[in-house]
């Protein structure tokens, strides 16, 4: 889009140190038990609870993200999400170790779908340890028109007949626990009054990130192998108050996961390993 030419390139970078509270709260918050100490590896995709982005309350939009207008584009689309993207796992992270992130905006490309206009921003991330990058990531962030009608509410069904399959409450705190733990304040997440009469939504959304640290979390369980890349894409959202299935099985070349509510993925995504992949069972 020739008007936001110019964000593309745009870069900047945070540091921030991986202190084991904030990993072990959410690894609580998931039913575990929270022992992580300094020199531990990180769990995959733990990463994402740190280096935040914090505005006083002049610097928010509507939504409750930072506004528009500074390090991404001003889209003027209302909606937005993250709608995927694609990680590399080039070497383990620490607990306790100070770590520096690059962000930069790659692309920026308007698409029409069935929904209407979409407008796709792609950010690159970076993670040095001061050794070279430790992990690399791309995001799909989509910005979309004003919802035109209510999405039908997810129907409970039983867990599908899978190689792995585990099943998560996606309540309202576990929402409010993992928003606070990324300093997420898209209200989608946490204030039903808003998700449902601004955004259409039947419920509190569940965080693509949160679905995404569930399914590398049980493939990284699940394989005998390390996990080296994850590749995820949302489908469709996934709500508060019915099951969230955490599904997966392996494949020759690591494994094959996703996230389901009723009869419908919500996320799915491959997971790649450095050799071919097998199961610990």
């Amino acid at each position: 889009m020739s008007e936001f030419e110019d964000w593309i390139g745009r870069s900047v970078s945070v540091t921030d140190v991986l202190e084991c509270a904030r990993s072990n709260a959410l690894d609580v918050a998931l039913g575990g038990e929270g022992a992580g100490k300094a020199g531990d590896p990180l769990p995959l995709l733990h990463h994402w609870l740190y280096f935040w982005d914090v505005k006083p309350p002049q610097g928010l939009g509507a939504d409750g993200h930072p506004a528009k207008g500074g390090f991404l584009p001003p889209v003027p689309l209302p909606r937005r999400m993250w709608a995927g993207g694609r990680v590399s796992f080039v070497k383990p992270l620490l607990l306790g170790q100070t770590v520096t992130k690059t962000s930069t905006i790659t692309a920026i490309k308007e698409k029409t779908g069935s929904t209407g206009k979409l407008v796709f921003v792609t950010v690159r991330h970076d993670l040095d340890v001061g050794e070279g990058i430790a992990v690399s990531e791309e995001q799909d962030l989509v910005y979309r028109e004003p919802a035109s009608a209510m999405l039908p509410a997810p129907v409970a069904a039983p867990a599908p007949d899978v190689a792995w399959r585990e099943e998560v409450n996606p309540d309202s705190v576990l929402l409010f626990r993992y928003s606070a733990l990324t300093m997420n304040g898209h209200r989608i997440h946490y204030d039903r009054k808003y998700a449902m009469e601004e955004e259409a939504y039947p419920g509190l959304v569940v965080h693509g990130p949160l679905q995404a640290t569930l399914l590398v979390a049980l493939a990284a369980r699940s394989l005998d192998v390390p996990v080296t890349g994850f590749d995820f894409r949302g489908q469709q959202p996934a709500f508060d108050g019915v099951p969230l299935h955490v599904c997966g099985q392996a494949t020759e070349s690591g494994a094959e996961v996703w996230t389901q509510q009723g009869e419908a993925k919500n996320m799915v995504a491959t997971v790649r390993t450095s050799v071919l992949a097998g199961s610990a069972a």
